[in-house]
């Protein structure tokens, strides 16, 4: 697990440093920089390198990345002006929203909880359910879904950014063409992969070899992770997730399942599977699983400690664990250490394209 590079990071332009000293945001104002100027990802201690998963046909430019946050912060990109990307995905929340389900434009309620958009650059497939194959998919999914941006179509989305004479300037500058959703989608694509949590209390005692960084009960909460807790059969390599889809019980409690993978892939064996999650941030994200039922990391470690749901799809690698009640404690001590840095960067913009 978690085989890592061990540098801690060095001055790049475009980036910042993490792991050695503050944070330096670097989001250049538009002008700053030249449209085609190449934006440089950090390294941070306990990622790999982020530039290695940029594809190939969607480069980081430092205009682009302004250009992506900029859009994700408009509340005018939804159909009444009131819900932004930022709306579901708030930084101090571990860019979740805090909420068991997502509220979107009108107050209408989702059928699931905010995924997470940080360190999105080394995900496979977005969404719970991986219908997104890839970031830039994902990112204009919300815009036309009548519960969350409230738009009727894309097209519609697009010819009211079209009115905006700032937003056509600098789609002009960064695309050199009119707007269309596949841009907006590169943009906002190209920000989220900026959005970064690395350089934890973990990573700082697992890879930078400071035997301080973790209290004793955290230390034994790893060790539990790594073997009797059975935590990285799911949660494994640097990032905590194996990028796989798990039946784990969720709703087989209830009267309404989420068929979750299923809808996606129309297999059998994905029915009620859904993507294992990063746990990086993890104390910031609750409530917790896909419809937001659990409050506390006690409860979710309560729930695996018990083996899950029991039903005919359930994955066979949940069994109960029997951790005693100390156990239990030093496994939330260490996922309470797995809080980290790179993500405070990604703050409102100022003002917005008039």
């Amino acid at each position: 697990m978690m085989r890592i590079k061990k540098s801690v990071g060095t001055v790049l332009t475009g980036a910042f440093v993490i792991g050695v000293g503050a944070i330096l945001p670097l989001f250049p104002a538009f002008g700053e920089s030249a449209p085609g100027e190449r934006y440089q990802l950090p390294q941070i201690l306990g990622l790999e390198d982020a530039s290695t998963f940029v594809p190939t046909d969607n480069p980081l430019t430092a205009q682009k990345v302004e250009l992506g946050r900029v859009l994700f912060f408009d509340k005018r990109l939804s159909k009444n002006n009131t819900i932004a990307c930022a709306s579901c995905h708030v930084a101090e929340k571990g860019f979740t929203d805090g909420m068991p389900v997502s509220t979107g434009i009108n107050g209408l309620k989702g059928g699931r909880s905010a995924p997470v958009s940080f360190n999105r650059v080394y995900s496979k497939t977005q969404f719970w359910d991986g219908r997104a194959d890839t970031l830039e998919d994902q990112s204009i999914g919300p815009f036309d879904n009548p519960i969350e941006h409230g738009f009727a179509s894309h097209d519609e989305m697009i010819a009211k950014m079209r009115k905006i004479p700032g937003y056509r300037k600098l789609f002009q500058e960064v695309f050199g063409r009119e707007i269309v959703i596949a841009d907006v989608g590169k943009a906002v694509a190209s920000f989220q992969r900026t959005v970064l949590s690395g350089n934890s209390p973990v990573d700082k005692f697992d890879q930078g070899g400071d035997e301080t960084a973790l209290s004793e009960s955290a230390q034994r909460g790893l060790e539990l992770f790594r073997g009797k807790a059975r935590c990285t059969r799911c949660h494994s390599g640097f990032n905590f997730t194996d990028e796989k889809f798990h039946n784990i019980g969720i709703g087989w409690d209830t009267n309404s399942v989420d068929l979750g993978r299923y809808l996606v892939t129309k297999n059998t064996e994905d029915i009620g599977a859904f993507k294992t999650p990063t746990l990086r941030e993890i104390a910031r994200t609750a409530p917790y699983m896909h419809d937001g039922r659990f409050k506390t990391l006690e409860e979710v470690v309560n729930f695996y400690n018990q083996g899950g749901i029991k039903n005919p799809h359930q994955d066979n690698t949940l069994i109960p664990l029997e951790l005693t009640e100390q156990e239990k404690q030093n496994l939330v001590a260490l996922l309470k250490s797995l809080n980290g840095e790179g993500w405070q960067r990604a703050v409102a913009p100022q003002s917005f394209p008039k």
